[in-house]
């Protein structure tokens, strides 16, 4: 999911500083070859991340502390819903958590409203997050 999300950004020419930090080695991996500025893997560099990000976007699970096959752990669940960072959630199946009023609508389309939403958080001029600072 990481890797899509930073493709999509990508493609659809966002300039800002993307950081993927991932549950492991093989998942940042994934998001660096994607077009990620810099990554780093592993519960403390995620919670490190999060305490300094302007923007957090990802699939829903990342709040909830043993999802991603367990991989996502409660430190980091605390740490992501409990950054200052503004959060663009996406809502996926697969993370076993359903959200009431949210159509069922595919993938492609879902990247297309989170494309729309990190452009609101960006100034117009020069695409840099307001904050001036990195989107995880």
């Amino acid at each position: 999911m990481g890797r899509a999300i930073i493709e999509r950004i990508r493609r659809d020419g966002l300039t800002a500083e993307l950081v993927a930090a991932g549950t492991n080695a093989m998942a940042t991996s994934a998001m660096m070859k994607a077009g990620a500025d810099a990554g780093a893997s592993g519960e403390s560099a995620v919670i490190w991340n999060c305490a300094r990000a302007d923007l957090i976007v990802g699939p829903i699970g990342i709040i909830a502390a043993g999802s991603m096959m367990g991989e996502l752990s409660g430190a980091m669940a605390e740490a992501i819903g409990s950054s200052t960072a503004q959060k663009i959630l996406l809502p996926v199946s697969r993370c076993h958590i359903d959200v009431v009023g949210v159509s069922d609508s595919p993938l492609p389309a879902r990247l297309d409203d989170m494309i729309r939403m990190i452009r609101s958080y960006m100034t117009p001029q020069d695409r840099v997050l307001n904050e001036s600072g990195g989107l995880l």
